[in-house]
């Protein structure tokens, strides 16, 4: 009888795991936005996660089986069978190195071409390349938003008629875009949680970034990485436009701070 408890205790656990892995998304425990990625590139990379997923829940259920038959094998024999003395088994450790090492490199090359199109420029969508939106800069505790003039491109360089913003960062929905992100002091991290979306700004680099909002609609944006004491609230929003009001968006805009410039002035 103490030997099926034992038995019933190894068991639970792990059953427990995969039952509450399970249900996880029917109680909101998956992923960011709803467990869906609203941005096309956030579904590859989600894709990728759940490749591993399921190499893991694999080798877990494995590991799990073995344990229990070694319980259970070795619980039934008698006390007084002499113990078996090994130094190992070179063929079995070949097996057990060289399988995780397969299995490394197939993720490693799986994921090449998801991670190369979300980090290497000249892999971006041409759309993304030939729409710079707007510059990113972070500084403790904020991120401020620059656009060019509706019609213009983003320079380096600000203009005077370029546009700012505190914030809040507005985009075309259905399109592909790349801001340009710095920070100001020290290192931040450009976190679109809902989009998959994750870049460090580093101090003295100009770093791209492109994504694109399925739907129009509120994404939040945080910083992911520990700058300050303020950096609790170092939040802000990507608002995705429908094109039209996008485009209508930025001409209303830019009346509005040419109008106060002229006023201040």
């Amino acid at each position: 009888m103490k030997r099926v408890w034992w038995l019933l205790f190894f068991l639970i656990w792990p059953v427990l795991a995969l039952v509450i892995s399970v249900l996880a998304p029917t109680w909101n425990w998956g992923f960011p936005g709803n467990g869906r990625a609203d941005s096309p590139l956030g579904e590859d990379i989600d894709h990728l996660f759940y490749v591993i997923l399921i190499l893991v829940t694999i080798v877990f259920i494995g590991t799990q089986v073995g344990l229990l038959y070694v319980l259970y094998s070795a619980s039934g024999r008698k006390a007084d069978r002499p113990a078996w003395y090994t130094h190992g088994n070179h063929r079995l450790e070949a097996i057990w190195t060289i399988i995780p090492g397969a299995i490394l490199l197939f993720l490693a090359f799986y994921q090449m071409r998801v991670w190369a199109n979300f980090r290497i420029e000249s892999a971006f969508p041409e759309a993304a390349r030939q729409h710079v939106v707007a510059e990113v800069t972070a500084r403790q505790f904020e991120w401020r938003i620059r656009y060019p003039a509706p019609g213009k491109k983003l320079e380096k360089t600000p203009r005077l008629d370029d546009m700012y913003d505190v914030n809040i960062i507005h985009v075309p929905a259905g399109t592909p875009v790349t801001i340009q992100l710095r920070t100001q002091d020290v290192q931040h991290s450009f976190f679109l949680p809902s989009l998959r979306i994750k870049q460090d700004a580093l101090p003295g680099h100009v770093i791209p970034v492109w994504f694109e909002v399925s739907q129009p609609g509120e994404y939040p944006l945080v910083c992911a990485e520990l700058c300050g004491w303020g950096h609790y609230k170092m939040a802000g929003k990507v608002i995705a436009h429908a094109p039209e009001d996008y485009e209508a968006l930025l001409q209303r805009k830019h009346i509005e701070q040419m109008d106060d410039g002229y006023r201040e002035e």
